[in-house]
């Protein structure tokens, strides 16, 4: 059985059906690279493994656990345990303006922590807590902010750093809760050219035999890089799916040779 599986993912906004029944699988420490014009459905699929969206129809599977069923109505509490499996890295950062790479990083992580352990103790040992909670989610975010190569920059604020380093703050924040799988949403679309490498590299150097990762990007030459398959979704549905030599040299669909020869033009 795959670590992941997604079968007949389907999603539509009123009358518009954006997902008409997305079936997807991965294993574990696979790199799936999600590729396709704007419109196709791709960041769609990616919020609905995320819970930010609601599938209408269709299951999802991680690690053989049933973690989604359209036919079964979650309540919140549900929602936010399983969206855990999943880390998300937005397009636009969303970063806490007001809180320093470490707090943005430390934040998830001392919530998680409390509420872990906070079950059935009192006022006073809740504020001990809260303490030791502090002290252990500060040196987990400056181990991961230290991955991403921003350990000098623990305590300045987004608006002291540049975009690429705010984006390498969002993904030590998506990794801070371990999640089973990392997922990047055109994580360098909001980035000027030039820094848009430095964030590449930063997910490049992520890839390892147990951290499982789905990106969607336009960025055709670090899909060539980093993927192991990849996915080509138009119309609301996989076109295409294969390794990158597959996918880019020897297309078989014709909706992908039109995208690949959009994007070489």
């Amino acid at each position: 059985m795959a670590f992941l599986e997604a079968n007949n993912i389907k999603k539509s906004f009123g009358d518009t059906q954006v997902l008409r029944g997305i079936d997807f699988s991965m294993e574990r420490g696979e790199v799936a690279v999600i590729i396709g014009s704007s419109g196709g459905g791709k960041t769609t699929f990616l919020r609905c493994l995320n819970f930010l969206e609601t599938p209408g129809e269709g299951t999802i599977v991680v690690g053989g656990e049933e973690i989604f069923n359209a036919a079964i109505k979650y309540t919140d509490a549900e929602k936010r345990e399983k969206r855990l499996r999943f880390g998300l890295v937005f397009q636009s950062f969303n970063l806490f303006p007001q809180y320093t790479a470490r707090e943005n990083v430390a934040m998830p992580l001392k919530l998680r922590l409390f509420e872990r352990y906070a079950t059935g103790l009192s006022r006073r040992e809740k504020h001990a807590l809260k303490k030791s909670v502090r002290v252990e989610a500060y040196q987990k975010a400056d181990e991961i902010l230290a991955e991403v190569g921003l350990a000098d920059k623990a305590n300045n604020y987004p608006c002291e750093l540049s975009g690429g380093q705010c984006q390498r703050v969002a993904i030590a924040r998506a990794l801070a809760l371990s999640p089973d799988i990392l997922c990047f949403d055109e994580p360098t679309s909001a980035l000027d050219p030039e820094l848009t490498g430095e964030v590449l590299r930063v997910i490049k150097s992520l890839k390892s035999g147990d951290r499982t990762m789905i990106i969607v990007t336009h960025e055709m030459a670090f899909a060539r890089q980093v993927a192991d398959k990849i996915v080509f979704i138009a119309d609301g549905l996989i076109e295409e799916i294969g390794t990158p030599e597959e996918v880019f040299e020897h297309p078989k669909s014709e909706k992908l040779k039109a995208f690949l020869h959009n994007d070489e033009l």
